[in-house]
């Protein structure tokens, strides 16, 4: 990473157009990224001294650039399952009664409190908010499943 760093460095002040010279610094400095050629260099290092190589034996080195990863894309199957998994956790349902239709409150023996709760644990899963007038109406596994796919616009 250090080599990068300095590699990065080097690339900026190898520049001909960015060399310091006591005429009119200001007006190069505004001028030099419309004008400049970029010419790559890479180094290697010895064991005695760093040396720098021309364009006969240049490497390829990518810009420094940080790439952060995402999530695979969603699909209502991917989604039935991370629903029913974060249920199968939650301590006041048995995981043998649970079905994709099963009621929270008929079937499960769940109170209104309980469904709140299964909705903020649904939020914090997915990573956006329930209204509360919307997840009033969720009352199955399959009925969060089909509001989850039609909020982040997953179709098969």
């Amino acid at each position: 990473m250090a080599a990068r760093v300095l590699q990065q460095c080097v690339r900026s002040f190898a520049r001909p157009s960015l060399r310091l010279c006591s005429s009119n610094l200001a007006v190069r400095a505004a001028a030099a990224p419309a004008t400049a050629v970029h010419r790559p260099l890479s180094f290697a290092a010895d064991s005695r001294r760093t040396r720098w190589l021309g364009q006969s034996r240049m490497t390829s080195v990518g810009v420094l650039c940080r790439k952060y990863g995402d999530l695979p894309p969603l699909t209502i199957e991917s989604i039935k399952e991370r629903v029913m998994y974060v249920l199968k956790l939650y301590d006041k349902i048995s995981p043998e009664k649970l079905q994709a239709t099963s009621h929270f409150m008929k079937d499960l023996g769940l109170d209104s409190l309980d469904q709140v709760e299964i909705i903020m644990a649904m939020e914090d899963e997915f990573g956006f908010e329930i209204p509360d007038a919307e997840a009033e109406k969720l009352m199955t596994p399959e009925e969060i499943v089909q509001y989850i796919a039609d909020k982040k616009d997953v179709y098969e």
